[in-house]
């Protein structure tokens, strides 16, 4: 009965965390179902998705400084997205007034989202990290993974050398979490894998409701190929490092609300 419990609360902390990715979803498909006056769908995302980080951050479910982490990852999203949509690996079809060379701005708070998620979930869980590498070894990590995801346009994607890397400078790493007031343990590396594939499945939401289109979902949409939960994977491992370096960082430093 009591691991029920845990199971229910873990689930509704999980639920408070995924409160931004939850609004995009709504959002994404209530904007697909009913066409919205005087702006174009992508454009009345972008709004949304302002006003929702506004109230989170007006309301404090959001701290400041959670938001200029989000804010980070808006704009490396953002960069990837013009790469890659430059570069045909998907596209925003729709029509819409903010979007530069083919990308809307409301994409990158889809990467915002992820952060927003690590952000709550750290906190409301008071997430851990034990034996984590040192910022010497993470930091260049992170920076290759997340440019392989322009340079194996070019080159040779290593994202397999990459994963093994990540392995063996993880393999020792837990993070402790707390489900009210118990303490539980996991492998670093399982936790990545699970945000990955359930990122991997919102994935295939958010394209059902044309939030993009891979070039295979033109004609008609399709299961997006499960070869994309090793992308996603990398990419949250990217989003875990940052995020993780800078709670270290902060917490360093003296009166920390982060």
């Amino acid at each position: 009965m009591r691991a029920l419990k845990q199971l229910v609360y873990f689930g509704w902390e999980q639920a408070l965390s995924c409160v931004f990715p939850v609004v995009i979803f709504a959002s994404l498909a209530f904007t697909k179902i009913i066409d919205l006056p005087l702006l174009p769908r992508y454009d009345w995302l972008l709004l949304i998705c302002l006003l929702m980080q506004w109230g989170m951050v007006r309301s404090g479910l959001e701290t400041k400084d959670e938001l200029k982490v989000i804010t980070v990852f808006h704009l490396i999203g953002l960069a990837l997205e013009l790469f890659k949509v430059h570069m045909g690996s998907w596209s925003y079809p729709e029509e819409a007034y903010t979007k530069i060379f083919g990308v809307p701005l409301y994409s990158g708070f889809m990467y915002a989202s992820v952060a927003s998620y690590l952000c709550q979930a750290w906190r409301r869980l008071n997430v851990k990290l034990v034996k984590w590498p040192p910022f010497i070894v993470v930091v260049p990590l992170a920076a290759a993974i997340y440019l392989n995801f322009f340079t194996h346009h070019y080159w040779l994607d290593i994202r397999w050398i990459l994963s093994g890397l990540v392995i063996i400078v993880f393999w020792k790493s837990w993070v402790l979490y707390e489900v009210n007031g118990t303490s539980y343990r996991m492998p670093l590396a399982l936790s990545f894998v699970l945000i990955g594939f359930f990122i991997w499945i919102a994935e295939n939401i958010a394209t059902y409701f044309s939030a993009w289109e891979y070039p295979n979902q033109a004609e008609a949409w399709s299961l997006v190929h499960l070869g994309k939960v090793s992308s996603w994977l990398l990419l949250v491992i990217v989003s875990f490092l940052i995020v993780a370096t800078l709670k270290q960082v902060k917490e360093k430093m003296p009166n920390s609300s982060y």
